[in-house]
């Protein structure tokens, strides 16, 4: 099964689409706040584009997606990128990523996770995107320097030169 989490009117063939409202006629309504009505190692892909920052449980979430998932599985996600503009005007955002967020995910990273017994997630791809919409017409100049060291632009440039958005693919491990 593949998953297409918080849809909207985007629907995805050959994915199970889901949302919380019913009012954009998902394949299945899901609350993503609360545990996933999906069976343990059913999922072989998961899409959420430009969700995750709307979800004030985030840590349990990927709890339940590691759970849902089959060991190897993708995660595809896109969220704005944490210094973007756009991503401070919309008050149900609720949190903010970098290239560096999964990492909470790998153990021994944090001191203060919990619940991490293993690598949750392996990280193979961050990429961040200077435009969304119209500008990212100008992704194929600027993404190669965003991207050529996340630390770099993070600590330096993200600020000053704000990028709109971060994608990731992530793979299951068990």
């Amino acid at each position: 099964m593949k998953l297409h989490l918080g849809c909207g009117n985007d629907k995805k063939e050959g994915y199970l689409n889901c949302d919380v409202s019913s009012r954009v006629n998902p394949d299945k309504i899901v609350d993503l706040e609360k545990k996933l009505p999906f069976k343990n190692d059913s999922v072989e892909e998961v899409v959420a584009n430009h969700v995750f920052e709307h979800i004030s449980n985030f840590v349990p979430l990927m709890h339940e997606i590691y759970r849902v998932c089959i060991n190897g599985a993708k995660i595809k996600i896109k969220t704005p990128f944490y210094s973007a503009w756009g991503q401070f005007n919309d008050p149900t955002h609720v949190r903010f990523f970098s290239p560096f967020t999964f990492d909470y995910f790998k153990k021994g990273n944090y001191s203060h996770e919990v619940g991490v017994k293993n690598d949750m997630f392996g990280v193979d791809k961050v990429k961040i995107n200077f435009g969304i919409g119209k500008t990212k017409l100008f992704n194929f100049l600027f993404n190669p320097l965003l991207n050529l060291s996340h630390k770099f632009y993070c600590r330096f440039f993200a600020w000053i030169f704000p990028a709109a958005e971060i994608e990731y693919e992530l793979r299951v491990l068990k």
